[in-house]
């Protein structure tokens, strides 16, 4: 694909994370569209294998990997699907184990790999996307932020596309605008759950209460990341990462009603905002056909009914998760995967009940203090690289289960696939 003049052909796209929402979704908007897209590959962690299986069937996917399971497996469940679907003669290329979504990522007949897998497991297959030449519709915001720097170098111009809808968003204002007219970028945050709480009461709230987000739908990391802000600090970071934007003009404001997605301020005091009402298909049918919009993909706001949008400003004493992040973003090298790693390893003692719900953020504090300590550079004094990346985060694991009081073995390096296959933002 040409990145800097596509054109509005048919395009071929691989899903990585078929089975979650971002995936199910996307998988939506190519049946609604056959005449801008077909699928390529699927990928999936293997959690729900009979779904994968169908999800092939259906689509007669040319190829189709998992990682939490074996090749026989795959080939087993794929061959129930087509026998209860009454289909003959469907077989794909298959891919299985821990390689598997970086296989799909660079199958060579996809012309778009869209990314929906949870957690920085993501980061190799971003990597292997973009080293294939595929455009990269990038919904894994964890592969950008613990890559850095490594992603940004591996991504031709034009090759990466948000589909966050906070950044789709923002790629669609700047539009209005050349890149030294921008002024701020302003990313929206719903609040959460526990919106107008105070520190001291956030201590007494419960994982139930945390995954009860009152807009979206989503998977328990990616809930509880939004309930503590650290999903919107990561999303602050990636702001910076995709558009070249520093730290400190980059802003967050709570709208709890969802509908603008996020803003560019111009330096004549004019801003452009994206608004829709929330449903992930938009961003992702534009993320799979950008910079062209796909007619349909989701339902537009009806200015004839009254609607009151309410914007508040970020408590940041009860919510220090993104003051945290743009510091730790700012130091660079392999400090944002320190972060986002100690985060998912507290969002999991958490939810076991080993700590409340303040003590994650805490533990990401503390644990990205001790890497400073250990290493004033921060891993930014050489060159940065997946196995420096790869080593952060392993160590960050460890630091941060160890401060949890969880006794059991450290998991590996990176989180399961199978537990990155939960869903990521999906309308209620």
């Amino acid at each position: 694909m040409d990145f800097s003049n596509p054109t509005r052909e048919h395009r071929r796209v691989s899903i990585l994370g078929s089975t979650g929402s971002i995936g199910t979704q996307a998988l939506d908007v190519i049946a609604a569209a056959p005449d801008r897209f077909s699928v390529a590959g699927l990928s999936a962690g293997g959690r729900n294998l009979d779904l994968l299986a169908r999800q092939a069937v259906a689509v007669h996917a040319p190829a189709v990997g998992v990682a939490s399971a074996t090749e026989s497996e795959l080939e087993h469940a794929i061959g129930a699907a087509a026998d209860a679907a009454g289909v003959s003669g469907y077989a794909p290329q298959l891919f299985a184990g821990d390689g598997a979504a970086a296989s799909i990522a660079a199958w060579p007949d996809a012309d778009v790999v869209l990314n929906g897998i949870t957690g920085s497991i993501g980061l190799e297959p971003t990597l292997a996307a973009l080293a294939a030449g595929h455009l990269l519709a990038l919904a894994n915001k964890e592969s950008l932020i613990a890559g850095g720097a490594l992603v940004r170098a591996a991504a031709a111009p034009g090759q990466l596309v948000p589909v966050d809808s906070e950044h789709s968003a923002i790629a669609q204002a700047l539009r209005g605008g050349t890149a030294d007219e921008v002024d701020r970028l302003v990313l929206t945050a719903s609040g959460g759950p526990f919106r107008g709480l105070t520190r001291s009461q956030l201590r007494n709230v419960t994982p139930a209460q945390a995954v009860a987000h009152p807009t979206w739908d989503m998977g328990r990391v990616i809930s509880t990341n939004s309930a503590s802000m650290v999903n919107k600090a990561l999303e602050v970071v990636e702001a910076h990462l995709l558009f070249d934007i520093p730290l400190e003009r980059i802003d967050v404001v709570v709208h709890p009603q969802s509908v603008i997605h996020s803003m560019v301020q111009f330096i004549d005091g004019s801003t452009l905002a994206q608004a829709s009402p929330p449903d992930m298909r938009l961003p992702i049918a534009l993320g799979m056909g950008w910079p062209f919009r796909v007619r349909g993909s989701a339902k537009a706001c009806d200015w004839r009914r009254p609607a009151e949008w309410n914007f508040e400003p970020l408590d940041e004493e009860a919510f220090p998760a993104i003051t945290l992040a743009k510091r730790a973003a700012a130091e660079g090298g392999t400090l944002m995967a320190v972060y986002n790693a100690a985060n998912e390893e507290a969002v999991d003692a958490f939810h076991r009940g080993a700590i409340g719900f303040p003590d994650i953020v805490d533990t990401v504090s503390a644990v990205v203090d001790d890497q400073r300590a250990q290493d004033p550079a921060g891993g930014a004094g050489g060159e940065l690289t997946l196995a420096a990346v790869l080593e952060a985060e392993r160590w960050a694991r460890t630091n941060a289960r160890a401060r949890c009081g969880l006794g059991d073995p450290p998991r590996d390096s990176l989180p399961t696939a199978a537990a990155a296959e939960e869903g990521q933002k999906e309308k209620l």
